[in-house]
């Protein structure tokens, strides 16, 4: 997750979303790292485009983004979002997943 101080769609998506994820199955395939956008740079992360806004979470396999998702609308929106970005990837699918669920 590419943050930035004061960014209120942050500070909704970590009201909104931040205390549940962590107990997600989405968090198994993709933990969260919070990275500030100023900081970005020194990531180490290749990055397909440059980041501009926040909330932006980027999905990234050996250090290359493979995904990613601009903005944060609702809870909902989000967890449909990443988790068909996350069945993208390669292996084991999670669509079978229901979204944001434990």
């Amino acid at each position: 997750m590419v943050e930035r101080a004061g960014c209120p769609y942050c500070a909704r998506w970590d009201k909104e979303v931040a205390p549940i994820y962590s107990k997600t199955p989405e968090a198994r395939t993709a933990p969260l790292r919070r990275i500030g956008i100023d900081a970005l740079a020194q990531s180490g992360i290749d990055l397909t485009q440059p980041v501009r806004y926040t909330p932006t979470f980027l999905l990234v396999d050996e250090g290359r983004e493979v995904g990613r998702l601009t903005g944060f609308m609702n809870d909902d929106t989000f967890w449909g979002l990443l988790d068909t970005m996350i069945a993208g990837l390669p292996g084991p699918s999670s669509s079978k997943i229901p979204a944001g669920q434990p």
